[in-house]
């Protein structure tokens, strides 16, 4: 019997932020993708990065992929572990990423499909389609993402929240609105099967969603419409995932996500997101009892990184004998730059740093918050040095925990939360920091008071 893999690309190390139990890939050679094809859970994750790159490198490292992959799924073949692989193209929920250079490259190499699906939503983080008009809610106000400061993103920019009209500005006319396939509530609601079993030649559909229950819905219809022979590709956020992998609860509660810290002890905090929803959340952090804070000047990287770099680490030592949590975080006032390139090599260049920082933290650490998307791939890939890692659940809605293994050199079995740079509200970090730490509720509800 054929099995059913569901297989994420995801762009950054955020997509897990609804499910469990699953495997996270920071490398993608055959026998690492067989691993994956082989574990028990429905669905793995692939960890490409590909949102800190240029585009042209985005489409190599997605071809890797999917070329390692092909063989992957051919080798289980011949051993009589056939797997009907569903792919998805995880990306973010603000429409930032390489679209259409990823689904071209996915569906170049393993298609052909009849349709590929952009299915934004993600309802932890706030993020609804309604009317093919992707929103953002602030403050209980939907407000398109055009308006957003995502839009106005230096490298992923873009004009408009009308899904067909996003499609069009972003394929350069390649696709025209007129020719998107709207999957609208009543559509999603109701019975779209015939329509699912009708779409061919990789036809791009946009499709709305509400709650879950839209998604999980049109998901069994998907399913349906892909057990009759229908090849389908996906570029989602996470909420699709849920739908598509129909995972039980998650083995331990996120209130009870302390039993994972390692005897007890103080952890750290490593924040590189500079999106003003994480400056709000960090503030909020350094507020917390029990916190020793530490600022990275940036400016400091050219004119003496290895003086910086021994100073940042003897600070986390000396917090750590204390029992306090280091909180490394970069200095708020983000640089401008003369061009794309310019500012990913400088973004590159701060990582480095911080990941130093991360293989030299105390080796007895209980806890590991990485706050940002990229910052937390870079975590788990280099500063870690996990080839793979398993997502345990959620401690907030849209923040993975996964655990470092056994057998790591440093770290084992370190719990890492994975915290996406857009996600939560502003004392939504604090209530990280206390779920893992002996801090207790009460500190965070007396300061909320104080506000």
């Amino acid at each position: 019997m054929t099995e059913t893999k569901i297989i994420v690309l995801d762009d950054d190390p955020t997509g897990s932020q609804t499910v469990h139990s699953c495997l996270l890939l920071t490398r993608w050679d055959v026998e690492t993708l067989k691993h994956g094809l082989r574990d028990t859970a429905p669905l793995f994750f692939v960890l490409t990065n590909t949102r800190s790159m240029e585009a042209a490198r985005a489409a190599e490292v997605t071809r890797e992929v999917c070329v390692n992959l092909k063989q992957a799924l051919e080798g289980l073949a011949m051993e009589g572990h056939p797997i009907n692989p569903l792919v998805v193209s995880r990306s973010d929920s603000t429409l930032r990423g390489h679209y259409p250079v990823e689904t071209d490259v996915i569906a170049e190499q393993l298609g052909p499909f009849d349709a590929h699906f952009l299915v934004p939503a993600f309802f932890e983080g706030g993020r609804i389609t309604r009317n093919s008009i992707h929103y953002l809610m602030v403050n209980g106000h939907a407000v398109p993402v055009h308006e957003t400061e995502f839009a106005r993103d230096s490298v992923f920019g873009y004009r408009h929240s009308y899904l067909p009209d996003y499609v069009e500005e972003k394929t350069q006319g390649r696709i025209r609105a007129d020719q998107v396939e709207r999957f609208l509530l009543s559509d999603v609601r109701a019975n779209s099967l015939s329509r699912l079993l009708a779409t061919q030649g990789n036809v791009c559909c946009v499709v709305d969603g509400e709650t879950q229950a839209d998604l999980n819905r049109f998901c069994l219809q998907l399913i349906e419409a892909a057990g009759q022979g229908k090849h389908f590709l996906f570029r989602s956020a996470a909420s699709l995932l849920t739908a598509l992998a129909q995972l039980p609860p998650q083995p331990v509660a996120a209130e009870a996500m302390a039993e994972y810290v390692r005897d007890g002890r103080a952890g750290a905090v490593i924040v590189g997101s500079h999106v003003k929803k994480t400056t709000q959340q960090l503030q909020a952090l350094l507020g917390m009892p029990g916190i020793s804070p530490i600022e990275v000047d940036v400016e400091q990287l050219d004119s003496d990184r290895q003086a910086l770099l021994d100073g940042i680490i003897r600070r986390t030592h000396q917090a750590h004998a204390q029992g306090l949590t280091s909180v490394v975080y970069t200095s708020r006032v983000e640089k401008t730059f003369s061009d794309q390139a310019t500012r990913l090599a400088f973004g590159e260049q701060v990582s480095g740093l911080l990941m130093d920082v991360v293989r030299n933290l105390p080796p007895s650490l209980g806890f590991l918050i990485s706050k940002g998307g990229i910052t937390s791939n870079d975590v788990l890939s280099s500063g870690l040095a996990l080839q793979a890692s398993r997502v345990v659940g959620q401690i907030l809605p849209g923040c993975s925990v996964v655990r470092c293994p056994e057998d790591h050199p440093r770290y084992p079995m370190l719990p890492v939360v994975i915290f996406p740079g857009n996600v939560g509200g502003e004392d939504a970090l604090a209530e990280a920091y206390t779920r893992l730490s002996d801090v207790m509720h009460e500190d965070l509800a007396a300061k909320q008071a104080r506000t």
